[in-house]
C-alpha cells in the first residue's frame, strides 16, 4: 500500500505540473499543447532542468531564470496538493479498477477549483468531457468485477444531482450558475458509484462550508452580499471528503436505526 501511495504521489506532481498550464490556459482559450511554457516577462522558453516539479521552482527562488521576475507559489502549491490528493486517492482506494477513474477525478478536481477561484467560472472544455471519461473508466470495475449494479447507480446518481442543482439553478440563478449544475452531474457519478447517500453527504458538506466561507467572505468585505465566491472549489472539497469519510457516517447512521 505504501508503494501504490508513493507512486500515486509521484504522478501526481507530474499531473500537477501539467495542469499548471491548464489553469493558466484553458480560460484563456489556449492550446495546452503548444508553446511550450515560457516566461511571460521575457518570453524565455523552459527547458527541461527547469519544469521539474517543486524542485525548479525551489532552485530558482522563486524567479525566473532569464530576467528574475517573480514565478507565483502556487505552482508548486498546486503541484504538491495534486502529489498529496493522488496519495489520498490512493490510500482510499487501493489497488482497483476504480482508482484511475478517481485519479482523473482528482486531477480535475484541482484544475478546476483553481480556475473557478481565478475567472468565476467552469470551462466546459473540462467538464463536458469528464461526463465520458468518468463513464469509461468506471466501465473498467462493471465489466471485469461485474460492478454493474454501483455503475448503473452511479449513473443514475449523477443524473439525480445534476437535476436537484438545475432546479436550484432555476429558482435562484443568482446563486448557482450553470457552470455548478454541469459539474454536479459528473461528481454524482464518482459518487453514486459507491452510495446514494455519499451524494447526499457531498452536497450538504459542500453548501455548509461554502455558506461559512460565504459569511466569512462578506463579512470581511465592503461589498456585503453582493460579494461572489465560487461554489465549483466547495462542491469538490465536499465530494472527496464525502469519499474519504462519508461511508463510516452511512453506516453509524443505518446501524443507529436497526436497520
Amino acid at each position: 500500500m505504501i508503494g501504490l501511495v508513493l507512486a500515486a504521489g509521484l504522478l501526481g506532481l507530474l499531473i500537477g505540473s501539467f495542469l499548471n498550464v491548464v489553469i493558466h490556459r484553458v480560460p484563456r482559450d489556449e492550446s495546452i499543447v503548444r508553446p511550450r511554457s515560457r516566461c511571460p516577462q521575457c518570453g524565455m522558453e523552459l527547458q527541461a532542468r527547469d519544469n521539474v516539479p517543486v524542485v525548479s521552482w525551489l532552485v530558482l527562488r522563486g524567479r525566473c531564470r532569464g530576467c528574475g521576475t517573480r514565478i507565483s507559489v502556487r505552482y508548486p502549491l498546486v503541484e504538491l496538493g495534486t502529489a498529496l490528493l493522488f496519495g489520498a486517492v490512493a490510500a482510499w482506494c487501493g489497488l482497483a479498477w476504480q482508482l484511475p477513474a478517481y485519479l482523473y477525478l482528482a486531477a480535475i478536481g484541482v484544475a478546476l477549483s483553481a480556475i473557478d477561484l481565478d475567472v468565476r467560472r467552469l470551462p466546459d472544455k473540462i467538464v463536458l468531457p469528464s461526463y465520458a471519461v468518468a463513464l469509461g473508466l468506471l466501465l473498467l470495475p462493471a465489466v471485469i468485477e461485474g460492478e454493474w449494479n454501483a455503475y448503473l447507480r452511479a449513473a443514475l446518481t449523477g443524473l439525480a444531482l445534476f437535476a436537484f442543482y438545475f432546479l436550484l439553478a432555476v429558482i435562484y440563478p443568482a446563486g448557482m450558475g450553470f457552470g455548478d449544475v454541469k459539474l454536479a452531474g459528473v461528481l454524482g457519478i464518482y459518487l453514486g458509484f459507491y452510495s446514494w447517500g455519499l451524494a447526499i453527504i457531498a452536497t450538504f458538506l459542500a453548501f455548509l462550508i461554502g455558506s461559512l466561507v460565504g459569511l466569512v467572505v462578506m463579512v470581511r468585505s465592503r461589498q456585503g452580499r453582493k460579494t461572489k465566491v465560487p461554489f465549483g472549489p466547495f462542491m469538490m472539497l465536499g465530494t472527496f471528503l464525502a469519499l474519504f469519510f462519508g461511508q463510516p457516517v452511512i453506516d453509524w447512521y443505518v446501524s443507529s436505526l436497526g436497520l
